[in-house]
């Protein structure tokens, strides 16, 4: 084993689930063709968050099927604990068994002792339908709600369980559980940056000598019943535009100058992370080399984020990492949330980074194929851009049609080199940032 201080860390497995298909071959289809992956809400949902656009998963049910190839008790467990996992633990725990799978990282191929988890996630909230029945056990004929028959009628109509479902740290207990993980284990509930700081984290493990092995993903949803609310209340969510006739694949337009907001999506992501000299031993297939982590908060004394400063100080603490300076970075995947202040602080953010240096950095934005999949967004956009490093060849910003002045920056119309390597951009509308930065492996 090398010395914590030369503990290179490189990416053996990728696993998903998206709008544009559960694996990876599928993904970067879609990618290729300009497909998008953003369709219609149903009718009742889209009238009622005067939206009708959304980004969902509909390869995936939730059924034993949608986890990849497993096999015995494995399989047995899984199915048998898919009664406690809300639809954004199971595809957590889905896109961490495909990536584990990819590896071809068999328990003979690890020790459990030094294998690990770090996950991502946004808070989790219960569907109405959980309290349905305890609500009307408590509901007079006048359909009054009277708390006080809540402890003895109303509870106890609930799952016993269901609190299991919902809580944030369950994807990575899940995974360390089903795959028998004992080395560290640990959940960040950071909505979009969760993805990057989950990798960036297990990143930090693994030089540090505590682990030679880590899964890193997160998982989200803006499709959920009471989130799709929450986002249409707070968030500047996409509409129709003008001469688009309504057609959803148009709607998510990051950096242009006719954006009209963030498509609701759902989606999660996961990454091996192994140590160099242990991928080697046992032979791994190895996408990329993860080199480089960044993290900020950002705002005025007022609280108001400053999410132009905090995606400029975590691209330079995740180059400072690297020992990277911005000439070298091949290409930047975008958060490109599609929102009108949104963009033109993240294109200040490239600006002031790179500007002086590299002012023609290429940028590109996934958001465009698949809106915005929550935390699980930052890993799934980190895998596009390690498959274009496997490809030579780097997909264009879907929609990006006219410029806008406010974003001076080089957004990619048509298919180019994607260099030697990228920064993968998060942040959350509250000014928390993440970046990781990698690059081609070499040996």
């Amino acid at each position: 084993m090398s010395s914590t201080e030369s503990r290179r860390v490189v990416i053996t497995g990728l696993g998903l689930i998206s709008p544009l298909g559960n694996t990876r071959q599928e993904l970067w289809q879609a990618l290729s063709e300009g497909r998008s992956g953003v369709g219609l809400f149903d009718e009742a949902r889209g009238r009622a968050l005067s939206t009708p656009y959304a980004a969902e998963c509909h390869d995936f049910s939730g059924e034993i099927d949608n986890f990849g190839k497993l096999e015995g008790d494995k399989k047995k467990a899984i199915r048998k604990g898919l009664k406690v996992m809300c639809r954004e633990c199971q595809m957590g725990v889905a896109a961490a068994e495909r990536a584990i799978q990819d590896a071809a990282l068999n328990a003979a191929g690890r020790d459990p002792e030094r294998t690990g988890v770090v996950f991502g996630t946004d808070y989790m909230l219960s569907e109405p339908e959980e309290f349905g029945s305890g609500i009307l056990a408590c509901t007079d004929e006048d359909r009054q709600f009277h708390f006080d028959r809540w402890a003895q009628q109303g509870m106890t109509k609930m799952t016993p369980l269901w609190l299991l479902k919902y809580l944030p740290n369950m994807p990575a207990s899940h995974i360390a559980i089903y795959n028998d993980l004992r080395g560290p284990n640990n959940s960040l509930t950071m909505r979009e940056a969760a993805g990057n700081n989950a990798v960036g984290e297990a990143l930090r493990v693994i030089q540090r000598g505590h682990a030679d092995l880590m899964i890193a993903g997160a998982t989200g949803t803006r499709v959920h019943s009471m989130k799709s609310v929450h986002a249409a209340l707070q968030e500047e969510v996409a509409t129709p535009l003008a001469g688009a006739a309504g057609d959803p694949t148009e709607a998510s337009r990051p950096f242009d100058a006719e954006r009209r907001g963030v498509v609701l999506g759902e989606g999660a992501g996961v990454v091996v992370l192994e140590e160099l000299e242990h991928a080697l031993a046992r032979g791994a297939t190895i996408y990329a080399e993860l080199s480089g982590f960044g993290s900020s908060t950002a705002a005025d004394k007022n609280r108001v984020a400053l999410r132009d400063l905090a995606l400029a100080n975590a691209m330079r603490s995740a180059l400072r990492d690297a020992g990277a300076t911005p000439i070298a970075v091949g290409h930047i995947q975008a958060h490109g949330m599609a929102t009108r202040s949104g963009d033109v602080a993240e294109a200040r953010a490239v600006r002031d980074v790179f500007g002086g240096l590299k002012p023609d950095v290429p940028v590109t934005a996934a958001k465009s194929y698949f809106g915005n999949l929550g935390a699980g967004g930052g890993v799934v956009e980190l895998i596009a851009g390690v498959l274009a490093l496997q490809e030579n060849k780097l997909f264009p910003t879907r929609n990006y049609r006219t410029a806008d002045p406010l974003c001076e920056i080089n957004v990619v119309r048509e298919a180019t080199s994607p260099g030697e390597s990228f920064l993968n951009l998060s942040v959350t509308p509250q000014g928390q940032a993440s970046c990781v930065f990698v690059k081609k492996y070499v040996a």
